[in-house]
């Protein structure tokens, strides 16, 4: 419930012009907005619990969110559309956070990243899997297993492809 709150008081801190770039995003796709909406309390959640020290900062727990949420919103979306269509949901979806909810440089550099090192996982793993078979749990332990390896992402030309990535602390 707490996750929850969180969200939607970063939503209500949101300019007009970024709402309506939300809806934007949300309103043409109704059903991959619900399944992003989950996924984002469902990453948040787990994040907490595996890593509750760093999830919220710049350290590998939130490396972890990252890449699990987007695991998880093509997770969802894929049980209700075609991997393709999800992909490009997602990508929308998770580069228009880093845009609502400004970060410093480096920091964005690094979210944009690790989302895409979650979408790259999850593609990795679609060929084995059927899509409707996918659970939660497929990515939880391989990725905490990326966190271990995780390198620190010094200037914004650095190039971990593959890697996750965060931030000294």
């Amino acid at each position: 419930m707490r996750n929850i709150k969180i969200i939607f008081n970063a939503l209500r801190s949101l300019s007009f012009s970024k709402i309506m770039k939300l809806l934007r995003l949300t309103l043409p796709h109704p059903l991959f907005s619900i399944m992003g909406f989950y996924a984002t309390v469902k990453s948040f959640s787990l994040a907490q619990k595996h890593f509750p020290k760093t999830h919220s900062n710049n350290g590998v727990g939130n490396a972890f969110r990252h890449s699990l949420w987007t695991c998880l919103i093509l997770m969802y979306c894929c049980k209700i559309s075609s991997p393709k269509k999800a992909l490009e949901y997602c990508k929308k979806m998770t580069d228009l956070h880093e845009e609502l909810f400004p970060n410093k440089p480096l920091e964005t550099k690094m979210d944009l990243h690790n989302n895409q090192v979650g979408m790259d996982y999850f593609m990795e793993l679609l060929p084995g899997v059927h899509r409707q078979f996918f659970e939660t749990s497929f990515f939880v332990k391989d990725l905490i297993d990326k966190t271990k390896t995780a390198k620190i992402l010094q200037n914004l030309d650095d190039d971990f492809k593959g890697e996750l990535v965060y931030l000294k602390q």
